[in-house]
């Protein structure tokens, strides 16, 4: 869906991140195994996003996380909250501007061995792609792993 300025997918993507409705991630991930099939190759492990911890505190629970373990059930594949780590805290690439949104080097970390992996790394809104590309990196690092990415919106 589009993340456009005053439209729908805008406010359920903030209504899960800002305002406590943990269960939106919940609807949102029903709506998307209706969209989603893994015909030709299923990931080996879902992993979302993370928070850094004191942006966890702040907000009391990471916004992906359902969605995640929602899409696990479903498909009957693994997730990790844990694999990788996020190493500073930032405020979001959206509120950031165009010079500081490209800074995202060592941001992120790998936190076990994983090789011979097919990771799906899931975020909420694409808005430039350095924060799933960083990740991404750190990910094909390792031996043989292959990264998928699926987002909930688009930013454009």
């Amino acid at each position: 869906m589009k993340f456009e300025k005053e439209n729908l997918s805008r406010k359920i993507i903030h209504e899960l991140k800002y305002k406590s409705r943990e269960k939106a991630g919940k609807i949102l991930a029903e709506w998307t195994t209706e969209r989603l099939d893994f015909k030709k190759e299923k990931p080996d492990v879902l992993v979302s996003v993370p928070l850094h911890p004191k942006k966890l505190k702040e907000r009391g629970y990471n916004q992906l996380h359902l969605f995640t373990e929602t899409l696990s059930r479903f498909y009957g594949i693994p997730f990790s909250h844990n694999l990788i780590k996020r190493n500073h805290y930032s405020k979001a690439q959206a509120l950031k501007d165009k010079q500081h949104r490209l800074e995202t080097q060592n941001t992120f970390s790998i936190t076990e061995n994983i090789t011979d992996k097919h990771i799906l790394l899931i975020d909420d809104v694409f808005t430039t792609g350095n924060t799933l590309a960083s990740i991404a990196w750190e990910i094909l690092k390792a031996r043989n792993n292959k990264v998928s990415v699926l987002v909930i919106a688009m930013d454009e």
